[in-house]
Order: C-alpha cells, then sequence, then structure tokens
C-alpha cells in the first residue's frame, strides 16, 4: 500500500511540474501565427528537416483527402511565443508548400512542387500557385488545405526548462528520423543558440579537423559535433566519478551535461573553449592526424583511420592535464607507439566491451599516459 501512495504522490508532483493546454487549429491559422513570428521554428532545426519530397507529397496527399494529423507540440516561451518541439517536418512541408517557409539564412524557400502519390498521381509537379493555372491547387484545394485542423499540445511557460527538453527528447526518441547527435544538438538550439553556435565552430577548427580526419558520411551525421560534446563533457570528469556505474549510459551522460554547460552558457565556457583549442593545437603540432591512428608494432606505421578509442584516451588525457595546469608530453608519435603497443591494446582490445567499462579504463590510461 505505500508503494500505491509514493506512486500517487509522485504523479500528482510530476503533473504540477507540466502545465499545458492544446486545442485544434487550422492550417491558415497556424500559417498566420508562423507569418506573424509567433510560432518559431528555429533555423538550427532546419538542417535536421530531411523529409524526401515523397514523404511531402504523402503529408499534402493526406491533408487534401482529409486524413488526419497526429498532434504537433510546442513550448511557450517567456515571451508568449511557440516553439516547436514535435511536429517540425510536418509544419515545415505545409509552409514550403505555401511558399512562406524560410531558409536558415531568413530568404523564403521556393514554393513545394509536389509529386505524384498513391492516391492522388495528379499532384506530380503541382504547386500553391502558379500563373498558369494548370499548374497550381485549385482555389477550393487551398481552402481545403488552410481549413484542415491540425491538433496542438502546448507545453506552458509555467514549466520548467527541464520540462520541454524532456518532452522534446522523449517525443523524437518515437521515431528514426534523428540521429543521437542531431536530437542532442536540437537540445543544444533549443537551451542556448549562442552555445550550439560556438561549439559548431569548434568542430569546424582547423586543428580539430586536421587531427580526427573525419569522412564526408561522418561530418553529414554530424560525428564531428559528437566529438566535441564528448571532449567538453568527458575531459575533466571528476577522477572520483571514473567508474563504470557513474559511466553508465554515455548518451544520456552527453545529453544531460551539454544542456547544463549550454544553459549556465557563457559562464565557464571560455575555459572550455581554451582547453579544446589547446589540446589540438598541441596534437598538430607534434604528430597530427597520426596521433590519433593505431600504430602497428610488426610493419612499423601509422595505418587506418582516425579512431574513438584513441581519442578517449589521448586527447581526452591531454584536455585533462592542459586543463589543470599539469606538463603534458610532446612526443606524442611515440605516445601512440607505447599506447598501441601495450598487451591490452593489442587486437579484441574493446570487444564485447561496453562503453561504460572502456571509458573507465581509458580516461585514467590517457591521464597518465599523456602528462609530461
Amino acid at each position: 500500500m505505500g508503494k500505491k501512495i509514493e506512486l500517487e504522490a509522485e504523479v500528482a508532483l510530476a503533473r504540477l511540474a507540466i502545465s499545458s493546454d492544446g486545442y485544434p487549429m487550422s492550417v491558415g491559422e497556424l500559417t498566420n501565427l508562423y507569418r506573424d513570428k509567433e510560432l518559431i521554428i528555429r533555423p538550427e532545426f532546419q538542417r535536421f528537416f530531411r523529409w524526401s519530397k515523397t514523404q511531402k507529397s504523402r503529408l499534402i496527399e493526406s491533408l487534401l483527402l482529409g486524413i488526419p494529423l497526429p498532434s504537433i507540440f510546442v513550448a511557450q516561451t517567456d515571451k508568449g511565443v511557440w516553439e516547436v518541439v514535435d511536429g517540425l517536418q510536418r509544419l515545415s512541408t505545409i509552409f514550403e508548400l505555401q511558399g512562406d517557409l524560410l531558409s536558415a539564412n531568413g530568404t523564403i524557400m521556393p514554393q513545394l512542387k509536389l509529386e505524384g502519390t498513391k492516391y492522388l498521381p495528379s499532384l506530380d509537379g503541382m504547386v500553391w500557385a502558379h500563373e498558369d493555372e494548370n499548374l497550381c491547387l485549385s482555389d477550393a484545394q487551398r481552402l481545403d488545405i488552410k481549413r484542415a485542423k491540425i491538433d496542438v499540445k502546448i507545453i506552458k511557460r509555467e514549466s520548467s526548462t527541464q520540462i520541454k527538453f524532456d518532452l522534446f527528447q522523449r517525443l523524437n526518441s518515437y521515431g528514426t528520423q534523428l540521429n543521437a547527435q542531431e536530437m542532442r544538438s536540437a537540445l543544444l538550439v533549443a537551451a542556448s543558440p549562442e552555445f550550439f553556435a560556438r561549439i559548431e565552430r569548434m568542430a569546424s577548427h582547423s586543428d580539430f579537423r586536421a587531427v580526427v580526419g573525419l569522412s564526408d558520411k561522418q561530418i553529414e551525421e554530424r560525428y564531428d559535433l559528437e566529438l566535441v560534446t564528448r571532449f567538453l563533457v568527458l575531459h575533466n570528469w571528476p577522477q572520483e566519478r571514473i567508474t563504470q556505474t557513474a559511466l553508465r549510459d554515455l548518451s544520456q551522460i552527453l545529453d544531460d551535461e551539454a544542456v547544463r554547460l549550454a544553459t549556465a552558457f557563457p559562464t565557464g565556457f571560455a575555459e572550455l573553449e581554451r582547453t579544446f583549442i589547446d589540446t589540438f593545437a598541441h596534437i598538430r603540432v607534434h604528430g597530427d592526424e597520426d596521433v590519433l591512428r593505431r600504430w602497428d608494432p610488426n610493419k612499423e606505421e601509422f595505418r587506418g583511420p582516425f579512431l574513438t578509442s584513441a581519442f578517449e584516451i589521448i586527447a581526452l588525457g591531454l584536455g585533462y592535464n592542459i586543463r589543470n595546469g599539469i606538463p603534458v608530453r610532446s612526443d606524442l608519435l611515440e605516445l601512440t607507439k607505447e599506447l598501441w603497443s601495450r598487451e591490452s591494446m593489442q587486437s579484441g582490445y574493446s570487444t564485447g566491451r561496453s562503453t561504460e567499462s572502456r571509458l573507465a579504463e581509458f580516461l585514467p590510461l590517457g591521464r597518465g599516459l599523456t602528462a609530461g
């Protein structure tokens, strides 16, 4: 009985933390809010907007056929405007169709040119408005879309910032449209666009880019931002918390800690950025990309691409020592050879190991190896 009472109390407390409202709105009303800048789709989020033209056309087909769309979620800011939490792709498609969608640089994007769909093959090549009436939707079809209703769930400004982050994360985790770093990036933009802009700048820093040598695919998937986030969060991770238990669920740790840094921005950020820049400048000068590649003791050469394990040991180890004023080694190529000559780093060193287990070993190893 005691557990039931505790659960009821927890439910009641959590509900108090979330102040919400909701009601259906027409596409026309939502479009007017967007035009008046009372409904915000952050430009930074549009890089995550990856629906194909086929997906977009199917959405417009649903509106024309009267098929209900899922609810969208918005968070009310302190100024009263709504920021889209979930529904970015649906709303962006609707605004793009009408020629209202703004690009990241603030210019209006061209009207969406539709494809033919299963039930409406004649949609192919159609746009919202055109001087040739045969190439655009009819007045009646445009009115059908404008009058279509979408259920809007509103997280009111009385709700905590953390609640809004949690909601965004939970809603988007149900789908597959965003990878872990893209979702984290969206959280960071919501917390502090300025913070996100600064870590993007760090990911573009010439020394960092030269040292990690990522592929185009890795950069497209924003693994560069993932590495910057790992560095910021883990390079000075407290010694007493370097345990498998404390490092459990790395992705969640990166989410929570990165949002904490973003929320506090700019407090403490200058030192983080300086440590990052100094670390990768040191690596570039004293070994460049070979430092974060594998050394083959048998063939006596550096081989293969950038390795995350080398980043976790050497880059994070250097970052810790530089941050804390501890002298660091300059013979980084020799250090790398020492690392890969260790019996524990031979083939299969990470096979079957959890991320937590690996980091619990690698973080202290790197701090010791890189100290001068």
